[in-house]
């Protein structure tokens, strides 16, 4: 980390972690250059479900909730940005304070409860900044009092479809009662139909990507996988924050809520390569939790994954670590001697899915 984004991020942690996200977002919304953007490298490139990616680092849901910001990400360096989770009505999410830094562990716990602002004000947003280009995918989520969830999850298909490079179904986070629920057999099998079918009434039909915990078992990602599978899902992202609580070392270690981070990264990771195995070469994996390096964001890559997400890297690491990510990436390339990012997944497939998803 350079002594500028060091200050900065000394100034950020001065302030109460939702303070310091709003300003974040505040400084992006500015246009003022808050990171050197990497040189592009071809090497990086991947292709998937007909897109384009830059290169396959991407910011993860959760960061810009409401769409406000995702060209600046893109700036930073990202090869693509995934907005949300944007729900059909406005919400205010769980009373504060609902985001812990584990400054110690790397790591952040969140109870946050879907706070966005609705499917309006970000369907404005994207049709704004439509024909700006870039990979932009839409996270789409249910409202907590919805008597219909899945509608919420329809209604969400049909808004953003036309507007969106990919959607993502989001029913893995721990702080919306009941949403998780939504993984087991019978329920997700409905939910991808009615989703699958929204989607084949709306004119423009993007991929769609199931995120999921990874707070699973063997038998739920067997089931997860045959769905997802059946009802011709493109993808699906491993995985969303963490109920489990591994030994950690910040006095914010017992709060409420899902764990994200460094402590995250074997336990995802492992059930990344299982995930892999289950559905064969063909389905887009995105590996998520506890990326914050080019060894970590590599590794995912060798456990299956065609793209890697992060956002509480960028807490800890700030707008410089995509670029340093990138650079780092494209040496690493020059020493193992390949041609392209996807010579490298699936290279350790094996021994990460030999590994205990409980660890």
């Amino acid at each position: 980390m350079s002594a500028f984004d060091a200050i900065g991020r000394r100034l950020l942690f001065s302030f109460d972690p939702e303070r310091a996200h709003g300003l974040s977002i505040a400084a992006l919304r500015s246009g003022l250059p808050v990171a050197f953007r990497p040189a592009t490298d071809s090497r990086l490139t991947v292709s998937a479900c007909g897109l384009t990616f830059p290169n396959p680092l991407g910011m993860a849901a959760g960061y810009d909730k409401n769409a406000e910001v995702p060209d600046a990400l893109l700036a930073l360096g990202f090869g693509f940005a995934e907005v949300g989770t944007i729900t059909p009505l406005p919400q205010p999410g769980n009373p504060k304070p609902r985001i812990f830094r584990l400054t110690e562990d790397g790591a952040v716990i969140n109870r946050l409860g879907f706070n966005n602002e609705g499917h309006a004000a970000a369907e404005r947003r994207l049709s704004a900044r439509k024909r700006r280009g870039g990979v932009v995918g839409v996270n789409i989520g249910a409202n907590k009092d919805s008597a219909d969830r899945i509608a919420d999850y329809e209604a969400g298909v049909a808004r953003f479809a036309a507007l969106a490079s990919y959607l993502t179904v989001n029913i893995s986070s721990p702080n919306t009662p009941g949403l998780r629920t939504m993984q087991g057999r019978k329920q997700l099998a409905e939910l991808l139909s009615r989703v699958v079918a929204a989607r084949g009434e709306a004119a423009t039909q993007p991929p769609v990507f199931l995120k999921i915990a990874p707070d699973l078992a063997e038998a739920d990602l067997e089931d997860i996988a045959a769905e997802v599978t059946e009802k011709s899902i493109e993808g699906v992202i491993v995985a969303n924050t963490t109920i489990v609580r591994p030994p950690l070392k910040s006095a914010h270690g017992s709060e409420t809520g899902g764990l994200s981070g460094r402590p995250l990264f074997t336990r995802s990771t492992a059930m990344l390569a299982r995930m892999r195995k289950l559905l064969g070469p063909q389905r887009v994996l995105i590996g998520v939790g506890g990326v914050d390096s080019a060894e970590t964001a590599l590794e995912k890559i060798r456990a299956g994954a065609d793209l890697v997400q992060f956002y509480t890297g960028l807490i800890y690491g700030g707008p410089a670590l995509p670029g340093r990510i990138l650079s780092d990436m494209s040496r690493a390339l020059d020493r193992e001697g390949v041609a392209s990012i996807r010579a490298l997944r699936d290279s350790r497939l094996e021994a990460w899915a030999a590994k205990p998803i409980s660890a």
